[in-house]
């Protein structure tokens, strides 16, 4: 069936999220292997994403692993380079979508204060028709009660819904519950994509 709502991940769908390169720039990308296999911090972003303090997170994984004390805190004070740039092309087809009066929500694993400060850089952060953010649900994907609270607010049936992400565990969870979905590799194959389900012209997805 045509899909009636898009459903957009964030994290290297519209906005990159790629902290081993932030670090590797500062850092240099020998400390950055060594600090990654001693701290665990995408676990401790998982902690934020679900509803943790964003500050409180940080300051006790950093008082916890002193030798990694002031890089570690580098997450929280250029949290905002971390998570850059937009990805230009991805926006203009939230953009174009809308245009086209085709609902687009959020389904996105991002902190509560984290979100918020990403949408102070990135304005279009504000511009979906329903937000489905991890931190203010208190879980993170791919559990399934996520994508069960998408369908129960927004009240469409999964086969209805078209589903964008960068992590292929993500998408699965959302197919196994008989969403359409698209793994997003690049912003020209979701362009594509979105053309094949009939929501965009060529044009529109340029």
């Amino acid at each position: 069936m045509t899909p009636q709502a898009v459903v957009f991940d964030i994290g290297n769908v519209l906005i990159e999220w790629q902290p081993e390169r932030f670090f590797d720039s500062v850092i240099g990308a020998d400390r950055r292997r060594a600090m990654f296999a001693t701290v665990d911090l995408h676990a401790m972003n998982d902690r934020v994403d679900s509803g943790e303090t964003f500050r409180d997170v940080i300051i006790e994984t950093a008082q916890a692993t002193p030798e990694w004390h002031d890089e570690i805190m580098l997450w929280h004070e250029r949290w905002l380079d971390m998570a850059s740039p937009a990805i230009d092309h991805s926006v203009r087809l939230m953009a174009a979508l809308q245009s086209r009066n085709i609902p687009v929500f959020s389904l996105t694993n991002f902190g509560i204060q984290t979100y918020a400060l990403a949408a102070t850089r990135y304005p279009f952060l504000r511009h979906f028709d329903r937000d489905f953010i991890s931190g203010h649900l208190g879980v993170i994907k791919p559990d399934p009660a996520i994508y069960a609270a998408l369908e129960e607010t927004s009240g469409l049936p999964p086969q209805a819904l078209l589903f964008t992400d960068d992590r292929i565990d993500n998408i699965n969870a959302a197919a196994q519950r008989g969403w359409q979905t698209h793994h997003f590799t690049g912003p020209q194959g979701w362009a594509d994509r979105l053309v094949s389900a009939g929501l965009l012209t060529k044009d529109d997805a340029t």
